[in-house]
C-alpha cells in the first residue's frame, strides 16, 4: 500500500506542476496534496509542522495567483474585462497554439476584453493587456517555482526512506 501511496503522491506533484500553467488546476495545492499523501504511508512519519508550513505556502500562492494578475491589470489601467479576457485567452491559446498559447493567449485575451469594454481606445487596451500579461506571468512563475520546490521536497523525503519503502 505504501508504494501505491508514493506513486499517487508523485503523480499529484507532477499534476501540480502542470497546474502551474493551467488556470483550472490549483498547482501548488495539488502538489501539496501529494506531500500529504506521502505522509500517510506507514514508513514516512507524519510531520505536521512540515505539512502546515507547506500548506500555508500553497494557500498564500493560491491567493496571490488571484491578486497579482488583478494588480498588474489595474496598475496598467485595465478592467475586469481585461482580466476575464486574459483567462479565456489562456485557455483558447492552449487549445489552439499549445505551449505558445501560454504566452500569446492571455495577452490577446486581455486586449480583446479591453476592446470590448471600450472599443475607441486601443492604446489603453494595449497597456492594460500588457499589465494583465505581466501579472499572469508573475503568478505563473511563482506557482511553478513552488510546485517545483514541493516535488523536490517530495523526492528528498522518498529518497530519505527509500530502503524502508522498497
Amino acid at each position: 500500500m505504501d508504494i501505491a501511496l508514493v506513486i499517487i503522491g508523485f503523480i499529484l506533484c507532477l499534476v501540480g506542476i502542470i497546474g502551474s500553467f493551467l488556470p483550472v488546476l490549483p498547482g501548488p495545492f495539488t502538489s501539496w496534496i501529494g506531500l500529504l499523501i506521502l505522509h500517510f504511508t506507514n514508513v514516512i512519519p507524519q510531520n505536521w509542522t512540515f505539512l502546515g508550513i507547506t500548506l500555508a505556502i500553497a494557500l498564500v500562492v493560491w491567493v496571490l495567483d488571484y491578486v497579482v494578475p488583478a494588480w498588474g491589470t489595474k496598475h496598467f489601467g485595465g478592467t475586469k474585462y481585461g482580466m476575464i479576457g486574459s483567462s479565456i485567452g489562456l485557455i483558447v491559446g492552449l487549445l489552439f497554439l499549445g505551449p505558445l498559447g501560454i504566452v500569446i493567449g492571455p495577452f490577446a485575451g486581455a486586449f480583446i476584453g479591453e476592446l470590448i469594454k471600450d472599443s475607441k481606445d486601443s492604446s489603453k487596451a494595449l497597456k492594460a493587456a500588457f499589465g494583465s500579461f505581466l501579472g499572469f506571468l508573475a503568478g505563473t512563475f511563482v506557482k511553478f517555482v513552488v510546485s517545483i520546490a514541493f516535488i523536490i521536497l517530495y523526492v528528498n523525503k522518498v529518497w530519505e526512506y527509500w530502503g524502508e519503502l522498497f
